[in-house]
């Protein structure tokens, strides 16, 4: 076969993103560009790499065994560039995804204890969904991925290798609420209440669920701000500009002036906490990182 590299980054990057254009767009080429490599590299491996469907596109069983060795080789490039150029590390690195709220609720501490105890080990980390953060540990973009499920606490994950997942912690969802609004003194607030309510969500794709609103709201959702960043829909609550989703471990980073209700008339709705990884014998440093979470949730 004739495969060049920036055809294995392009297999690589369209393998986390789970779409020719976000891939493009993550890549910095145009999206004809991307879907030519994708051509030449199925051309090249004389069998059908992707599958095309409706919301995305996923590697066939063959695309995986290439993006497990294009994976090997892209590292191996790196580690030869960075030692041709001097810059190997001092420390050892592991990139760390995260899901959406995890950087207020976990993240600090966790950094906080690993630094204390292993301060030879650097981690980056890079914020997704769960769907987003699954698929960039196939690709191996990332090392270690935080990330959450909902009943029945089976991630929705179908794709190879299976991951390695370890459940750290159960949470339960809350809504935020302005202290001084029409829900001010209360600790809870009944379903029926929030049937009108203003929300704030985070913008969804089909393959990722609407967060932000309550699960098995009766009617449609009213969504009057869509915000991804947490501080963002946490001030909006706090200046009473609408209602979001919490989990209620999110509580001790909530700012002034936002509390947390627990929902009544409807089933609690549980949260699990994840860490999962590629499978096979982890590195110590991804077993550090892992400890470290683990001993913060």
């Amino acid at each position: 076969m004739d495969i060049s590299t920036v055809g294995l980054r392009v297999l690589r990057q369209i393998a986390e993103s789970g779409s020719f254009t976000a891939a493009a767009a993550r890549l910095g080429y145009t999206q004809s560009a991307v879907s030519r490599q994708a051509a030449s590299l199925e051309r090249s491996a004389g069998t059908v790499l992707f599958e095309r469907r409706s919301d995305g596109v996923q590697l066939t069983s063959t695309g995986l065994t290439l993006l497990r060795h294009a994976r090997t080789i892209l590292d191996s490039l790196a580690a030869a560039e960075r030692d041709l150029t001097g810059t190997a590390p001092q420390t050892e690195l592991v990139r760390l995804g995260v899901f959406l709220s995890a950087g207020a609720a976990i993240l600090p501490a966790a950094l906080a204890r690993l630094a204390a105890a292993d301060p030879h080990i650097t981690v980056t980390t890079i914020e997704g969904t769960t769907p987003a953060l699954g698929r960039a540990l196939r690709a191996g973009s990332i090392d270690l991925a935080l990330l959450t499920s909902r009943p029945p606490h089976r991630l929705s994950d179908g794709e190879s290798p299976r991951l390695h997942v370890e459940t750290l912690a159960d949470t339960e969802l809350a809504v935020a609420v302005r202290s001084s609004g029409e829900f001010a003194g209360r600790t809870t607030v009944h379903i029926d209440e929030l049937v009108d309510a203003p929300w704030i969500a985070t913008p969804s794709s089909n393959s990722e669920p609407l967060l932000g609103v309550w699960p098995g709201l009766p009617g449609r959702p009213r969504i009057v701000h869509s915000a991804r960043d947490w501080l963002t829909k946490l001030q909006l609550v706090a200046g009473g500009f609408g209602v979001t989703t919490v989990p209620s471990r999110l509580s001790p980073a909530l700012p002034l002036g936002v509390s947390l209700l627990s929902v009544e008339g409807a089933p609690p709705e549980i949260r699990r906490v994840l860490v999962a990884r590629l499978p096979g014998r982890p590195a110590p440093a991804i077993t550090a990182v892992t400890r470290a979470i683990a001993s913060t949730v």
